[in-house]
């Protein structure tokens, strides 16, 4: 299965890549060999945290070479008055009676507790492609469902914002 990104995305993922290998690794392999020798490798709580992180980098680096291999580029292809990816929506979700605005992204851009839903998430699917005024019905994964009520659009550009997945 291809990771669905935007050209955004590959290149945000490329600099941190290019980071951690060029920068951060030699970092990390000097401090594992700086704490090596502090002596007895069993009782070493120095050592062992610093190839810890030299092993989180390392899980990083493939996580990301991965994705970047992986990846089907998207565009954004909504109309004007449509919902597309980056676009801001505010929503009135009747059963709370409350406003919400969110922002619909990329899977390796959501974050949900800034307002980040991705495209692949119920929501995020239930509104793509909508327009303001829209009644939406959002069904769950786990079989629930309710509805919301497109109040407005903002048109936006994928500006780079949001931290990598």
């Amino acid at each position: 299965m291809h990771n669905e990104l935007t050209a955004q995305d590959i290149a945000m993922m490329q600099k941190e890549l290019e980071h951690r290998k060029l920068e951060l690794m030699p970092e990390l392999i000097e401090e594992v060999k700086r704490t090596r020798a502090f002596g007895d490798l069993s009782e070493n709580f120095e050592y062992k945290a610093a190839k810890q992180a030299q092993n989180r980098n390392r899980s990083r680096i493939r996580y990301l070479e991965r994705m970047i291999k992986s990846a089907h580029i998207i565009e954004d292809r909504a109309g004007a008055d449509e919902i597309g990816l980056f676009d801001k929506v505010e929503l009135y979700f009747e059963e709370d009676d409350e406003i919400e605005t969110i922002q619909v992204v990329t899977t390796v851009r959501c974050d949900p507790l800034q307002g980040r839903v991705s495209r692949e998430a119920p929501l995020g699917k239930a509104v793509l492609g909508r327009k303001a005024g829209d009644r939406v019905k959002v069904e769950t994964d786990d079989g629930a469902a309710y509805t919301v009520v497109i109040r407005s659009i903002t048109k936006e550009m994928d500006d780079g914002n949001g931290t990598i997945l």
